[in-house]
């Protein structure tokens, strides 16, 4: 244990108290003991390149390309990505792949290249390998989009995984997006970046790193193309970028480079290529479909912290109730738990819970219980006992179960790389749902302690079933909350077969997206926390996880009645909305504020209920298309550049572009807009792109834009559905999808598509496949016509 990770413990005492600050230095201790003992020095390291190649055994779309002291596998798939592994790694076993991989493409064919390398072709991208180990990815025309430079390896003389190291050289022009969402993103400057999931601790700010969620995913946008990259390793290592340089007409560009620095594990990527479109929709035929949320998730959420009990929540309920604030879900943090033990409800503060739940549901709220992967350690504990029986909890190199340190105490966890174990968990919700809990938050599953802001849980020797594998926690940490995520899901589905589960986590990984969403929680206070949480949820929507919102308000103290408002305005615009107030979260009721902020608040959750209807169309669009419902500027226009740059504002599907106000005193701000014609949404202003405009941005709201022509699915006054048209430019046609799902099961409901046309002096709206004898199914209200 080296100083800095005994300060950092010891910083935890005061908050905590003093028998809780004992606990932690000692966790912090056993665990640096436990690595002491289970991982030994690595010693001497022998250093190694692929060498020259010597021979080619091609197959089923691709082949094997064997050099002196490597070889390399190579795949193209049928959904067009490409796939390759070194020193005989194949796609499978992975956590980020749902299912079995993708059939290769018998197409595409391993041929001898120039200079003695060799090359796949296929429809959409050329694969070329140099005789020395560089690939290169190459778009149909033949232009390179990425150059993997031959890797190196650093093998302990002694025996044990190698680290490695991965050179990449991209477009000069090119801009590197993803690394699952980082507060400093979305757009990725020159810098490190760590891939080990931590918790968030105090408060995640611009240039913190590394955050609760990391992914080994690049998307890279440069004019002659996109591609995304994934390095498919869930162990500790570093990022390094570096922008290229243009050389201004002289020919002498400088390449943009990425340096990937691993600890372990297989050396592997797959790579799409095409339009962002495409791209994420190969990458989410590869990693999964996003898990599709109950049409009520998609509404305003508010959590509870603190001890309040039953009376708490009913004096929350009561006060949206009373001012007419539009509440979806309630959140129950940890003071609804019995203090020392797992899955059980404490019965003094809630002693008839199933009947609040049931009361609240016929008010249409429903409740979601934070759930933790801490089991607190001890006989008598059902939880922990059932575990112990079974050999659930994680054990350290030498056979002991690990402990750590949580609010009850010392705890233990679950190893949810073991199948059985997996499938003993996903039973323990049914105590939960019957206590009326209809949704679930996965918190601290890093994992990292409560007390240890961020420090990790586990020693980094523990070890781990890894589905048959066998391995210890340096592969396993980074995928832990995934595979959280995954047992809680697969027991939610056996236990409420007719129900969409839902579930969204703190931490998480690639393909975290089959089995929810993502609550980009721990942002720092303060204007930077607020556009750390739009730059966070852009980047893992990049990465494939397109229901993902920040607490609003960030963490730690109450924000200024101007940040709330611009938050919550922001909030009400991103996929999961949740605001928070209680003990130790630093927030008030948004009553509480005032009658101005109050007001305010008022107008945005309105808004965003009037829009769920436009949120639950982007939801079963993101499952057939992988595409995010919050979309940079340039998604459909990724070769402006102009728009590549731009952070402070995003397309909300393919119908609005929301220009949220994230810095203190903006009355008025300047918006781009991508080309096309654009309505100002409050006031009916018609704006021609591409072009940078000026508009006003008061408190009372941001200003949201509204594409000519779309069909945007609107909840009407009488509660029902409604299709809000936005006039189209004489001469073109608009349209959009619509997706009437309201409800919380598995059936299909149909995808609606509308065109828009002007005809002589009306405006003509049309329903896809419609036999044009029966009328539109949903009320029509034509807006754009004129100022208003």
């Amino acid at each position: 244990m080296d100083g800095r990770d005994l300060l950092r413990s010891v910083r935890s005492v005061g908050p905590v108290g003093t028998a809780q600050g004992l606990r932690t230095v000692r966790a912090a201790w056993r665990r640096q003991r436990a690595d002491a003992i289970g991982l030994p020095p690595r010693g001497a390291e022998r250093a190694r390149t692929p060498g020259p190649v010597r021979e080619v055994d091609p197959g089923p779309g691709g082949g094997v390309v064997r050099f002196g002291r490597s070889e390399l596998r190579i795949r193209v798939a049928v959904n067009g990505a490409v796939f390759w592994g070194w020193d005989g790694a194949a796609p499978e076993p992975s956590y980020a792949l749902a299912g079995r991989c993708p059939d290769p493409d018998p197409r595409a064919v391993l041929e001898p290249d120039t200079d003695g390398g060799w090359r796949v072709v296929a429809e959409r991208v050329t694969v070329a390998v140099s005789r020395h180990g560089a690939v290169e990815v190459l778009t149909p025309g033949g232009v390179v989009l990425r150059r993997e430079l031959p890797p190196r390896w650093w093998e302990p003389v002694a025996g044990g995984p190698a680290r490695w190291m991965q050179r990449s050289e991209v477009r000069a022009d090119a801009r590197f997006f993803g690394l699952g969402g980082r507060v400093s993103g979305p757009w990725l400057r020159d810098g490190t970046y760590r891939l080990w999931n931590t918790g968030p601790g105090r408060g995640v700010g611009p240039g913190d790193a590394p955050p609760p969620v990391t992914m080994p995913v690049q998307l890279v946008v440069a004019d002659a193309g996109t591609h995304l990259a994934f390095h498919d390793s869930s162990w500790d290592g570093t990022v390094t970028l570096r922008e290229g340089a243009e050389g201004a007409g002289s020919g002498h560009d400088r390449a943009g480079t990425c340096e990937l620095r691993m600890d372990g594990g297989p050396l592997r990527c797959w790579v799409m290529v095409g339009t962002p479109a495409r791209v994420l929709l190969a990458w989410a035929s590869l990693t999964g479909a996003p898990a599709l949320p109950p049409a009520w998730a998609l509404g305003h959420h508010h959590a509870r912290w603190g001890d309040g009990g039953e009376r708490e929540v009913r004096r929350t309920v009561a006060g949206y109730q009373e001012h007419g604030l539009p509440l979806d879900a309630l959140h129950l943090g940890s003071g609804h738990h019995d203090a020392h033990r797992a899955f059980t409800v404490d019965q003094e503060r809630f002693p008839k819970l199933p009947a609040l739940a049931d009361e609240l549901r016929q008010d249409g709220i429903r409740l979601v219980s934070v759930v933790g992967p801490a089991v607190p350690a001890g006989s008598g504990h059902a939880v922990y006992d059932a575990g112990t029986a079974r050999d659930a909890f994680v054990r350290d190199a030498s056979g002991d179960v690990v402990q750590g340190v949580s609010w009850p105490g010392d705890v233990v966890f679950p190893d949810f790389t073991h199948p059985p174990v997996r499938a003993w968990w996903g039973d323990l919700y049914a105590e939960r749902l019957k206590q009326g809990f209809a949704g679930f938050w996965h918190d601290m599953n890093e994992p990292t302690s409560f007390t240890a802001f961020g420090e990790p849980t586990l020693p980094r020797s523990a070890r781990h079933a890894l589905d048959g594998r066998d391995g210890d926690h340096r592969e396993a940490h980074n995928v832990y909350a995934l595979c959280m995520a995954r047992s809680a899901h697969e027991g939610l589905r056996a236990l409420l077969p007719e129900e969409r589960p839902f579930l969204f986590s703190r931490s998480g990984w690639a393909g975290m997206q089959r089995y929810g969403g993502i609550l980009s929680g721990g942002v720092a206070p303060g204007w930077p926390g607020l556009r750390a949480s739009l730059a966070l949820v852009l980047g893992l929507g990049l990465c494939g996880v397109p229901y993902v919102g920040p607490d609003v308000g960030g963490t730690g103290r109450d924000p200024s009645p101007e940040l709330y408002l611009r938050w919550l305005q922001l909030g009400a615009h991103l996929p999961l909305f949740r605001t928070l107030a209680g003990t130790g979260t630093g927030h008030r009721e948004p009553w509480e504020s005032g009658t101005e902020v109050l007001a305010h608040t008022h107008a945005a959750l309105v808004e965003r209920r009037r829009l769920q209807p436009y949120f639950v169309t982007l939801a079963h669009l993101a499952r057939r298309t992988g595409a995010p419902y919050v979309r940079p500027l340039w998604w459909s226009a990724p070769e402006e550049r102009g728009l590549r740059d731009c952070e402070d504002a995003f397309l909300l599907g393919d119908s609005l572009l929301v220009a949220p106000v994230l810095d203190p005193g903006v009355e008025r701000r300047t918006v781009r807009l991508p080309g096309g014609r654009w309505y100002e949404t409050a006031t009916g202003r018609v704006f021609d792109g591409p072009a940078q405009v000026v508009v006003d941005a008061p408190l009372d709201r941001v200003p949201v834009f509204a594409r000519a022509g779309a069909v945007i699915p609107v909840r009407g006054e009488d509660g029902g559905l409604e299709l809000e048209v936005w006039a189209p430019v004489r001469g073109r046609v608009g349209g959009g999808a619509v997706v009437a799902d309201a409800g919380d099961g598995w059936e299909e409901p149909d995808l609606e598509r509308y065109t828009t046309r002007w005809a002589g002096s009306r405006i003509v709206v049309e329903r896809e496949g419609g036999d044009g004898t029966c009328g539109l199914p949903h009320p029509v209200r034509v807006r754009g016509l004129g100022p208003g």
